[in-house]
């Protein structure tokens, strides 16, 4: 993901930190420019639809220009990081060349223009664990998006992008003659996704090959003939540059947070899965007073010791059991083929909400764990996931989930099954609450579950008797044992 150039600048090029991802947020640069980067070196944490990852630079040297300031959007394979590899101290790169991506002013979320940010955010995990598509790339501003422009001085990139333009008004002389016009697989899809004819685009690689900039270049003319669509690209990223609300009069009524990154992705997840898996939820009231004792006394044991143990982990384990004894419902719908893929092994997805979006990573094989190794698997996935260090593959090949809403309070609600999943549990408030108990009324650890599951791969039948076992375990959790 390096280049070289004349000057013996090599380039750091936003890599695919994911499965085939096609754009991340550059969250927080740990250099600046003239600080001296060594192989191996973290230089910054960029944000993609999955995860928070850090990215090391692959070789010694000298900054001499950050691309892109915090905030910024950029595409996989765009340079991000310019360094000095000829072991030279001059450093006349302007720290203010950080703010320089004026082009890409729509994906920048409160971005500071010098390089010396503030205190960034802390890194925390985002991403959606199960979506198997990449991301679909977000709308870029039709002005040339690329930031090579960058490498001039600071006042000219502002105004470099609009007289670049011009360079594709002869389409006719691309040097293509009738040819299948040259270009990568990247650029192909960025000008599919663009609606650019590439046999239409003046190349500017080596061999007539057709970069990312010529595709760029080619559709930024086209908004300049029409005079109504003007507007359009300055007045829709103004908001989303700047989260400051944008308002007429003397006070702030509104505010406008941009859609990216793990909530786009979220989103698009949860719509997909609504609307094209018919869900059905069953709900169940439960006493878990027996279950809630149990909780203690595991607290107590010297096998749990170093260990989190909490109502999770046996309403965890109580799933798995009911899996284990009704394993039908652990499959999933294959579309492309019109078959059932029924799974014997259980990635148990944990949800969890962080500051930056729903995640869902799962503990894989949970299905062969001890419940001790349950336990530490819990603890390990907890942790991670506030550190913002989980992986992207920890969020992926999730079979079922549970969903514990009773931690803000709430008695239950009905779960959106995550894409590729056949069931997810939503596990509401334990209250005290008056019960019938032994033919009189008293005051019990009451719960609420909520099973949603895919209709097209499991009915009523098999639904109600997995949350029907599951309820039954917590109410008496000595079948833990009796049913496993």
């Amino acid at each position: 993901m390096t280049t070289m150039t004349d000057t013996a600048l090599a380039e750091f090029k936003m890599p695919d930190v994911g499965e085939g991802l096609t754009e991340a947020e550059i969250l927080k640069w740990y250099v600046a420019v003239g600080d001296t980067v060594t192989d191996g070196q973290v230089v910054c944490e960029v944000e993609t639809a999955k995860a928070a990852v850090e990215l090391p630079i692959p070789f010694n040297g000298v900054v001499r220009e950050l691309r892109f300031p915090e905030g910024t959007t950029v595409d996989v394979g765009q340079v991000i990081i310019a360094v000095d590899v000829s072991g030279g101290a001059d450093a006349s790169a302007a720290p203010e060349q950080v703010a320089v991506p004026e082009p890409v002013q729509e994906t920048v979320q409160a971005a500071e223009p010098e390089a010396a940010a503030p205190e960034g955010r802390k890194p925390v995990l985002v991403g959606y664990g199960v979506a198997e598509a990449s991301t679909k790339r977000r709308a870029r501003k039709p002005a040339a998006t690329e930031a090579p422009a960058a490498t001039e001085a600071p006042a000219a990139p502002a105004a470099d992008p609009a007289p670049a333009v011009p360079a594709p008004q002869s389409p006719s002389l691309n040097g293509h003659d009738g040819d299948r016009p040259l270009a990568k697989p990247p650029v192909r899809k960025l000008a599919k996704d663009l609606g650019v004819d590439l046999a239409t685009v003046t190349p500017s690689g080596p061999d007539g090959v057709i970069t990312r900039e010529d595709v760029h270049a080619a559709v930024a003319p086209a908004p300049q003939p029409v005079v109504t669509e003007a507007p359009a690209p300055t007045s829709a990223p103004t908001p989303v540059a700047a989260p400051a609300p944008v308002v007429s009069g003397d006070a702030a009524r509104e505010t406008r947070i941009p859609v990216k990154g793990v909530r786009k992705v979220t989103a698009q997840a949860m719509v997909e899965s609504a609307f094209t898996a018919p869900h059905v939820t069953e709900f169940v009231t439960v006493d878990v007073t027996r279950t809630m004792k149990l909780v203690e006394e595991l607290k107590q044991d010297k096998a749990f010791e170093g260990l989190r143990v909490n109502p999770l982990l046996l309403i965890s384990k109580a799933l798995l059991v009911a899996i284990r004894r009704n394993p039908d419902i652990n499959a999933a719908w294959d579309e492309a083929n019109q078959e059932i893929v029924q799974k014997h092994y259980v990635n148990l997805g944990i949800a969890a909400a962080t500051p930056r979006g729903l995640i869902v990573p799962n503990i894989k094989d949970a299905h062969a764990k001890t419940l001790p190794e349950l336990a530490e698997a819990l603890g390990e996935l907890v942790g991670t996931a506030r550190t913002g260090k989980t992986s992207p593959a920890a969020m992926q090949g999730g079979t079922v989930t549970i969903t514990n809403v009773g931690v803000f309070g709430v008695d239950t609600g009905t779960p959106i099954l995550n894409p590729g999943e056949s069931a997810i549990l939503a596990v509401g408030a334990i209250k005290l609450q008056p019960w019938v108990h032994k033919g009189k009324v008293k005051p019990r650890q009451v719960t609420t579950l909520a099973l949603s599951f895919d209709h097209r791969l499991v009915d009523g039948e098999l639904g109600s008797k997995v949350l029907a076992d599951v309820a039954a375990i917590l109410e008496q959790p000595k079948r833990l044992m009796t049913w496993a």
